[in-house]
């Protein structure tokens, strides 16, 4: 589904559960958010081709955190695209993300994914892709959460840190969010973005008065 011209929000289902990872594509290269469950790489690599970017293409990965259903793809676009892809996160989700510590939620899975991250990001970065990419530290749902603010687009793709459903933001998923009081005050970092639409990993796109439903949940708190 495209969101805006080179936004694609992407449709991975596993099992019937439905998942979007981002795609961003500009003149010669695109980016991916997040990469599915493990398993999934066939999935993604036809969704990809849907939206008219193959897989070759890809110069960037940037994973919102360490869960199983975020990184869950990234050993194999590592095995197939090699160093011609670069890995992006936050510092504090990496060494999980790379094998050295379990998975925060996922430590029981035998053999779970892992994989390189070549570039660890901060709150207020801004990545060089696609017109502007600003990096948000959005800690709550796991200590290296970030989401991201894609400037030409007004997009903000929000990872985990919020889940929609039918169309509306539907606040924090409390029972897989490690601090629900950071995971507030992260929301506040969205209140000065100029957002035109909210991606979701869980539950898809959302448009029109995302701001003021952002604003109603801080007041809520």
């Amino acid at each position: 589904m495209e969101i805006f011209k080179g936004v694609e929000m992407l449709h991975l289902d596993y099992h019937g559960y439905e998942i979007h990872p981002v795609l961003l594509s500009g003149q010669d290269m695109a980016v991916l958010i997040d990469t599915g469950f493990p398993g999934q790489i066939e999935e993604l690599r036809t969704a990809m081709e849907k939206a008219g970017v193959p897989l070759t293409k890809l110069k960037a990965v940037i994973l919102t955190h360490q869960d199983v259903d975020h990184i869950g793809c990234l050993p194999e676009i590592l095995q197939e695209c090699g160093h011609r892809v670069q890995v992006y996160a936050h510092a504090l989700d990496k060494p999980y993300i790379q094998g050295e510590i379990p998975l925060v939620k996922d430590a029981h899975l035998e053999n779970p994914p892992k994989g390189r991250v070549d570039h660890t990001v901060v709150d207020g970065q801004e990545l060089p892709f696609c017109g502007g990419i600003r990096v948000i530290h959005t800690p709550g749902h796991t200590p290296g959460h970030i989401s991201l603010y894609v400037r030409q687009s007004k997009t903000l793709i929000a990872g985990d840190s919020l889940y929609s459903v039918n169309g509306t933001l539907a606040g924090i998923h409390a029972p897989t969010t490690l601090d629900m009081h950071a995971a507030r005050l992260s929301l506040k970092k969205y209140v000065d973005l100029d957002i035109a639409s909210v991606v979701c990993y869980h539950g898809g796109v959302s448009r029109g008065k995302v701001k003021e439903q952002i604003a109603g949940m801080i007041q809520g708190e």
